[in-house]
């Protein structure tokens, strides 16, 4: 498996459950129906996990083109990977949405509210203020960098030296309680995408797909969960450089 194929399977992966559990607790006649934050929030978090076990020992799974960018600024990842690495997670985040498109699609014919059917693609504000909409995006995402740059292996000490103890789907639980931890106090005002890939990519789809009775795609808004999570992620990035490990 290349890096490209791991970051489009983790991150397709990551899009089917999360946007999964969206169509789950929303839309009409799902054994999830109304199911509320808890849910969606945990289950996001729970993607993450899914997305990195699979990707992670090929690719690294950055799964987001905010962490792949906050990485290259902070000199941890190198540029020329960069372009390969957000194609991937592009195209997992439209592959991941087509299939919860198909798989919900008899609740997606279910569903009248047609701002119901797009939550499911990607994200929108619970109030529109574009500046304190995108300074959620930017503390959602600083506060997941910062938490990246600072993950440490797990390791213990002996007469030989340190010792790095490989963790290996463990070690994927970390990232999984960040991103929790962010939708359960932080994604209130705008659901948090974090994630450029995670935003546009299902929106995308849910301009081409033939969804029934469906609204217009949000485009006036598509903006922010893109320029925030990578402003977040240069930020991030600055902190970590200046400070150090």
């Amino acid at each position: 498996m290349t890096p490209f194929i791991a970051e489009v399977l983790g991150t397709a992966i990551l899009i089917l459950l999360g946007g999964g559990v969206v169509a789950n607790t929303i839309l009409n006649g799902t054994k999830g129906f109304n199911g509320g934050w808890i849910a969606i929030t945990t289950a996001w978090g729970l993607a993450v996990f899914a997305g990195v076990v699979v990707a992670g020992p090929y690719s690294g799974a950055h799964l987001n083109p905010a962490v792949t960018l906050g990485l290259a600024i902070a000199d941890l990842f190198p540029w020329e990977d960069v372009p390969t690495y957000l194609a991937g997670e592009f195209l997992g985040a439209m592959i991941g949405s087509t299939l919860v498109y198909l798989m919900y699609k008899d609740h997606f014919d279910a569903t009248e509210d047609g701002g119901l059917k797009r939550a499911v693609f990607c994200t929108d504000p619970a109030i529109a203020n574009n500046f304190r909409n995108i300074l959620s995006e930017i503390l959602g995402t600083f506060v997941l960098l910062i938490s990246v740059f600072y993950f440490t292996d797990a390791s213990f000490d002996s007469e030989a030296g340190t010792t790095k103890v490989g963790l290996g789907a463990i070690g994927a639980i970390p990232v999984s309680f960040i991103v929790w931890g962010i939708g359960l106090s932080l994604g209130g005002t705008t659901g948090y995408a974090i994630n450029p890939a995670r935003d546009l990519g299902p929106r995308i789809m849910h301009a081409i797909l033939p969804i029934k009775g469906k609204i217009d795609s949000g485009w006036k808004y598509a903006w922010i969960p893109i320029v925030g999570p990578i402003i977040g992620a240069g930020l991030a990035a600055l902190v970590f450089l200046i400070l150090g490990k």
